[in-house]
């Protein structure tokens, strides 16, 4: 009987406190870390602008590896998430940029020059 009012306790005492445990190791997940910023550094690629062509809102890229969809270095052509971005560079321009699949199409999401 002791057995059993002992454990009915500690398993008591653990549901109380593994919650919060739980919650403080998930907090810096909701709100960030430290980390943020150079995981988002990590994301971009870097390439050169080859090609614009802004009537059909799309960008020919040669890239370096996309870790974050799993690609190597190649050329290839993305959408421009937001048309503005066509206007941010111009052929030959050497770039940093990150490149999701939004509908089933590579579209690039995040766009700077490299000076």
């Amino acid at each position: 009987m002791k057995k059993i009012l002992v454990t009915s306790a500690l398993l008591t005492m653990l549901g109380a406190i593994a919650p919060a445990a739980f919650a403080q190791a998930d907090h810096g997940a909701h709100h960030g870390s430290a980390s943020a910023p150079a995981e988002a550094e990590a994301k971009l690629a870097e390439g050169t602008v080859k090609k614009i062509d802004k009537s059909a809102g799309k960008l020919t890229i040669a890239h370096g590896p996309l870790v974050t969809l799993g690609m190597p270095a190649m050329t290839m052509v993305f959408r421009a998430a937001d048309a503005a971005m066509l206007d941010q560079v111009k052929v030959g321009d050497k770039i940093r940029f990150a490149a999701e699949s939004v509908g089933g199409a590579l579209t690039v999401t995040a766009l700077e020059a490299v000076p």
